[in-house]
């Protein structure tokens, strides 16, 4: 039997890029419309998060949702029928819904950890980036690695997606790091679908986990200002 350190990431996958594509095709068809509803939450979000300072409860509940519906909808009634690790998944997604379901019922200022500071400006923009890159990026990204438009990932219904978005979000409260609990799913799920699709091969593997990095960097930098200076 071989030792376990001689084994790489992909000797754990049981498909191809084709197979990965055509999972995505099936799960498009077998849940339409869902995705208009998807992107409805997306373009909701948006206006949510620019109208005020801060998110409010309805824009986290939305996301609650979105991790609940990834985790049934697509971890486990349709990825599980090609990885054995999609229960997983679909657990943390699930667990990813509660965190913010929880955060949604205390209030806005509990769920993203307020504390009485005003969003900097940049990390706002880059927030509302993220959601932008979520909503309207991301089949863009998937029609520039070849795919076609059956096999989209869309926000609310897709894993990728809605991970960047909620990023998007967490980057739009008052002090990112007071909301550590939200964080780790997220970036996690960059890490490892980034990892999925190098092993894949697929051209724009860079992309999600350079997301997460960015993200985490903006949410880092801002703790280490000083309270002074994000007042300008």
């Amino acid at each position: 039997m071989s030792e376990w350190w001689t084994y790489r990431l992909s000797d754990f996958l049981m498909f191809s890029p084709q197979a990965w594509g055509r999972l995505l095709e099936l799960y498009n068809a077998a849940i339409w419309p869902v995705q208009v509803l998807g992107l409805g939450l997306g373009v909701a979000s948006i206006a949510l998060a620019a109208r005020a300072e801060r998110p409010d409860r309805w824009l986290v509940a939305l996301l609650a949702a979105c991790w609940a519906w990834v985790a049934w909808a697509f971890h486990l009634r349709h990825h599980a029928t090609i990885n054995l690790a999609a229960g997983a998944y679909a657990a943390g997604f699930a667990a990813q819904a509660l965190l913010l379901a929880f955060g949604a019922l205390r209030g806005s200022a509990a769920a993203v950890g307020t504390d009485g500071r005003p969003v900097a400006r940049w990390r706002r923009t880059t927030g509302l980036a993220l959601l932008a890159i979520a909503l309207a990026g991301w089949p863009m990204l998937g029609a520039l690695a070849g795919r076609p438009l059956a096999q989209a990932e869309v926000f609310g219904v897709a894993p990728d997606p809605t991970a960047v978005g909620t990023l998007g979000v967490l980057l739009l409260v008052r002090r990112p790091a007071a909301s550590f609990g939200s964080w780790p799913i997220p970036l996690a799920w960059c890490a490892v679908s980034g990892a999925t699709q190098w092993t894949l091969g697929m051209p724009l593997a860079w992309v999600l986990p350079a997301i997460g990095l960015l993200a985490l960097v903006a949410a880092i930098a801002d703790a280490r200002t000083p309270r002074a200076s994000s007042m300008r």
